[in-house]
């Protein structure tokens, strides 16, 4: 995955905009997006729209936090209808998931579902206290942990802040501190980390750049909040010619020179880190054709 655009749960005109975008997955949205007198009608249409289009794109559902009281209403609506994944917003660790996975089995049984497939995706940063605990989501495994992703929206509310950018546009630093722990706690729990959405949707030269960023500082995805930003960032995102090439190179350098730790290509010396490197270059490239 590389790009996962947010879609109202229950606007299907918008669900059917995203599903004919470039979006690699989407985000069907029970929680900030649908109103509290909504939420019953946007389950349904979540689960019809799952049930319809599940094997054309990777669905996620984004359900209510924890602590809302809503979270197992939202499962229960929509697990039996197959979705690729639930997203856990205002997630504090580890722990949160092993919760959710526990009516997750539950639902998956009733409905005939493989145990483990419905995946979790949680967004970690979006309180104080979650900053604490992103370490938690590598010990012990969370086999359905699916990737993280931060957000600094909420994050700004929790902690007070008037903004989280500052007048060049970029993020000020309790958000990018946030960034790197979510980016260094999905390496340390080896899932994928995807960076937060770029709320200004008309930017699209802005979306481009924030990709590519991410993408230079190790993240493999970004969440979109509009499906014009979906292509932009699948191109960040995508292995060029050249990359699969040199990735290639690297490994068959490496192969070549079996039993030591080093490798030369045209005079310049590699060793481990620029094979773990190309490795992912061409790991990526592979799931884009899967």
């Amino acid at each position: 995955m590389r790009s996962l655009l947010f879609v109202p749960g229950d606007d299907e005109r918008k669900i059917a905009r995203g599903l004919a975008c470039a979006a690699d997955a989407l985000i069907l949205d029970l929680e900030d997006a649908v109103a509290p007198a909504r939420k019953a009608a946007a389950r349904l249409a979540c689960a019809r729209t799952i049930a319809s289009a599940r094997h054309a794109r990777r669905l996620f559902v984004r359900v209510n936090a924890l602590d809302t009281g809503e979270t197992l209403s939202d499962l229960a609506a929509v697990v039996p209808a197959g979705p690729y994944g639930v997203v856990l917003p205002k997630c504090r660790g580890g722990e949160d998931v092993r919760s959710l996975a526990e009516p997750l089995a539950r639902l998956e049984a009733e409905a005939g579902i493989p145990p483990g497939r419905t995946r979790i995706l949680p967004i970690a940063t979006e309180s104080a206290s979650s900053l604490f605990g992103l370490g938690s989501y590598a010990e012990p495994p969370l086999p359905r942990l699916c990737g993280l992703m931060w957000g600094g929206e909420d994050l700004a509310a929790d902690i007070g802040a008037i903004r989280n950018r500052g007048a060049d546009g970029l993020y000020t630093s309790p958000f990018r501190l946030a960034r790197s722990l979510c980016l260094l706690g999905a390496a340390a729990a080896s899932v994928i980390a995807i960076d937060a959405v770029f709320t200004d949707f008309r930017d699209i030269d802005g979306v481009r750049r924030e990709a590519e960023e991410g993408l230079r500082d190790g993240f493999s995805a970004k969440a979109a909040i509009h499906p014009d930003q979906a292509a932009p960032i699948n191109a960040a995102f995508t292995p060029s010619a050249a990359d699969i090439e040199w990735a290639e190179r690297v490994v068959a350098a490496f192969d070549a020179a079996a039993g030591t730790g080093v490798a030369a290509i045209d005079g310049r010396m590699l060793d481990r880190p620029h094979l773990r490197g190309a490795r992912r270059v061409l790991e990526r490239a592979a799931g884009l054709s899967s």
